[in-house]
């Protein structure tokens, strides 16, 4: 550091990275200085200036050279564990300054010699004493998996086998295929006859065992909740997400246009992913972009771009923080936040250019076989390419990561839209309920037409959530077979009422059923 950087950043003032002491005066406080900057991201301790006013008081050689000594022994001594200090001398009128930099630590959480953890707050300094604050140093620095933890009293019963059965189709496709187990007989198999013809002798606790998604010690871990579980939120009640459109601009507001349900978003990643992707296609305008009238449009924001910054959220959130995800809908712009700052020191600029150190590593590696994304650290940048709008906000005061995208002037919802009118959706909620009145008749469900009945009403409002054909099943109470299906799905798909998740391949694994926005 030369003297015009040291004085420049002198007449600024003290900030969360850089402070000043006249002398070392009292051992502890230095201590605790060092530990929070540890902590922290690191930082800069300048001795020899006055931390009230900010004028120089520079030290004479004595002074130096009993500073740079007693900075060792504080390291060593008054930091738990011991760091490394890297000082420096600057000459400046009359005398000089010390300058001590700190690295941010590879072994969080420290302490001082007291046992209090320490950590940056502004330019001053707080203490902790949060567990969930704790863990997230400990994950920060590799020393804590929290998506390895257990789940306490949750068992394999706990988890949704199709859920598993579609992870297990996509991560062993090539086994299952000669196996013959694909499509309806992939449906129709067990999950123990599934883990035995991909492993031998294997059902599905042993099979959950041997990929770590079951402890030695027997528990559930939290990432095999999140990606498997049936009731998630009963055992992970933060993991879930807030979807709200609000009318205006303002997080603030007392109207919203649509808000997803608690209840509708409850399930494990998958289940939500599809709920989020069906909260945007629903409340962002579709762009017509062909010539013809009856054209098919686009979302305003291109949809893989939602994909990867839903997928991000979902995947990459702080575990350890007891918040849930939550996006919102304005007039002029969407906004995702997700709980945690960026992790491993990673900054905005790291991350537009394609950066990647996943926080959740196991959860990362695996959640590639449920959710669509590439996991090569390619998605931001196929997100930007699209030609967007889009700003990135670490912000460690309400530790989260926000993305805000703006919504195009033009698309920017009116008083005379067709989205829903301001008075038409009050907060209190007597207009935001599913629509009810279908059509008494059915459309043309092949060359015949029917009349819409009041079970299949059901399976359509039912769906207004994305479900499996076994939901569907249950929802009317008879068996998930093959018949059943083509009788009670196939003519609602066929009339325009439901649409495939995945319409290019009718068959597979982990098809849904919604309500078609037609």
């Amino acid at each position: 550091m030369k003297e015009i950087d040291i004085i420049q950043q002198i007449k600024s003032g003290e900030v969360s990275k850089v402070q000043f002491k006249e002398r070392l005066l009292d051992n502890y406080d230095i201590g605790c200085e060092l530990v929070a900057f540890s902590n922290a991201r690191g930082g800069t301790l300048v001795v020899g200036v006055k931390d009230k006013i900010g004028s120089v008081n520079p030290l004479s050689y004595l002074e130096v050279q009993e500073t740079t000594n007693t900075l060792g022994n504080i390291a060593s001594e008054n930091v738990v564990p011991a760091i490394l200090v890297d000082v420096e001398t600057i000459s400046v009128d009359g005398g000089s300054l010390v300058v001590a930099h700190i690295k941010e630590g590879m072994n969080k959480p420290y302490h001082d010699n007291r046992g209090i953890v320490w950590v940056k707050n502004g330019a001053d300094k707080r203490k902790v004493f949060d567990n969930a604050e704790l863990a997230e140093m400990m994950t920060d620095c590799g020393s804590f998996s929290p998506d390895e933890a257990g789940v306490r009293d949750a068992t394999i019963k706990d988890l949704d086998e199709n859920t598993i059965k579609t992870f297990l189709s996509n991560k062993f496709e090539k086994v299952l295929v000669r196996k013959g187990l694909v499509g309806d007989a992939l449906c129709e198999a067990s999950l123990d006859t599934v883990c035995s013809a991909i492993a031998s002798g294997h059902n599905g606790e042993k099979l959950m065992r041997n990929l770590r998604f079951i402890r030695p010690d027997g528990k559930i871990t939290l990432a095999a909740m999140l990606l498997f579980g049936k009731y998630t939120q009963r055992w992970l009640p933060a993991m879930t997400a807030k979807c709200i459109s609000f009318v205006g601009n303002n997080l603030g507001g007392t109207q919203f246009r649509d808000k997803v349900n608690d209840a509708d978003i409850e399930g494990n990643l998958l289940h939500q992913f599809e709920t989020i992707m069906d909260f945007f296609n629903r409340n962002l305008r579709h762009i017509q972009v062909g010539k013809e009238f009856n054209s098919q449009g686009v979302l305003e924001i291109p949809y893989i771009s939602l994909v990867e910054f839903t997928v991000n959220a979902l995947v990459h959130r702080s575990l350890n923080a007891t918040a849930p995800i939550r996006i919102f809908i304005f007039d002029d712009r969407v906004e995702i936040h997700s709980p945690g700052t960026l992790p491993n020191g990673l900054t905005v600029d790291d991350i537009v250019v394609g950066t990647s150190m996943p926080r959740n590593m196991f959860l990362f590696t695996n959640a590639i076989h449920l959710l669509p994304y590439t996991g090569a650290g390619s998605g931001m940048l196929r997100a930007l390419s699209e030609g967007m709008n889009v700003s990135f906000t670490n912000n460690d005061r309400t530790n989260e990561f926000v993305i805000t995208i703006n919504r195009l002037e033009g698309n920017q919802v009116g008083e005379n839209s067709n989205q829903a009118t301001e008075k038409s959706n009050q907060v209190n909620g007597k207009s935001n309920q599913v629509n009810d009145n279908l059509d008494t008749e059915l459309r043309y469900s092949g060359t015949e037409r029917i009349k819409l009945t009041n079970k299949q009403k059901d399976i359509v409002n039912f769906c207004t959530v994305p479900r499996t054909a076994e939901e569907i099943m249950n929802r009317i109470g008879i068996s998930n077979q093959s018949k059943n299906r083509k009788q009670n799905i196939t003519p609602l798909v066929e009339a325009g009422y439901l649409e495939m998740t995945n319409p290019e391949h009718p068959n597979a694994s982990n098809q849904k059923y919604r309500r078609s926005k037609k």
